[in-house]
């Protein structure tokens, strides 16, 4: 047992340094500049993506979201929501998980609110922890061939992209998200 939790002490030791590093460190002009980058790299490279822009009444960009995990991970990141192209305020996304899993990552989310109640349910709510709430669709291929303007109907959809880093998969599972101040 005692081994288990020093094994434990190191991981939150280095995942409070890679965050440290490579997330806090932006100030609100960078994390402008990089929500606004990721945007347009998805858009450009994701037909689907921008499809469903076209239809969304805010966007929820996180740029970098740095996870990492032996058993038990963590992953944190901040962003922007973006309504008619401009930012209305500052999110942080905080994931929770265990389970079979090692090692660290980095990735970007896009959220595409498609609802006025799922703008009001992000904008009120004390924290939006992801399937509770709002219906939120994560697209992958197999999603992205089957949407089109008609088949748009839910709350919200995310997409994940640019994962670097060894780590198996990523998902939305255990994300809450929270307004901060900057």
């Amino acid at each position: 047992m005692v081994h288990a939790q020093k094994i434990f002490s190191v991981i939150v030791m280095v995942f409070a340094l890679v965050i440290s590093s490579q997330v806090l460190a932006a100030d609100a002009k960078d994390l402008d500049k990089d929500a606004k980058k990721s945007l347009t790299n998805l858009e450009n490279s994701n037909p689907t993506a921008k499809h469903v822009a076209s239809q969304a009444k805010a966007v929820l960009i996180f740029p970098n979201i740095v996870k990492a995990g032996l058993i038990f991970g963590g992953g944190y990141g901040e962003g922007v929501l973006q309504k008619d192209g401009v930012v209305d305020d500052y999110y942080n996304s905080v994931t929770a998980s265990w389970g079979l899993q090692a090692g660290g990552q980095s990735y970007s989310y896009v959220v595409y609110l498609m609802t006025d109640k799922a703008v009001k349910y992000l904008k009120d709510s004390k924290g939006w922890e992801i399937g509770v709430g709002p219906t939120v669709v994560v697209v992958n291929e197999g999603v992205a061939k089957n949407l089109s303007t008609t088949a748009l109907k839910e709350d919200a959809y995310a997409f994940i992209f640019g994962q670097q880093g060894l780590m198996a998969g990523v998902s939305l599972e255990g994300t809450k998200i929270s307004k901060i101040k900057r």
